[in-house]
């Protein structure tokens, strides 16, 4: 691969937000953008290739989960094991905005 294939690459690695296992693998969860990301994704497999689970309208509120192809048969609980994980590995770290510090007012009467 010369500079100019590798200067068109995408870099995943600020878009990984965290990673969770449990006992049999590993997971990544990757945001689908820098800045405020509409979806995110679960993925794991030895080269981060295996799609477990995407979840889109983080914006919008409209939750969708898209379960991956080999993914749609785990038991109910696994999968709210996993979407669990998956949100707080999402979020962890992650400021959704910067408030301005706060000022305080007192009425006395």
């Amino acid at each position: 691969m010369n500079s100019q294939q590798r200067a068109r690459q995408p870099d995943f690695g600020s878009l990984d937000r965290g990673t969770f296992r449990d006992e049999y693998r590993s997971y990544t969860v990757r945001a689908s953008s820098v800045d405020a990301p509409d979806s995110f994704q679960v993925i794991t497999g030895a080269q981060g290739d295996d799609v477990v689970l995407v979840v889109s309208g983080l914006n919008s509120g409209a939750l969708k989960a898209t379960w991956g192809r080999f993914w749609r048969g785990l038991k109910p609980q696994t999968k709210i094991w996993i979407e669990e994980q998956a949100f707080r590995a999402f979020y962890s770290g992650h400021h959704i905005f910067d408030p301005a510090p706060g000022t305080v007012r007192f009425c006395d009467g």
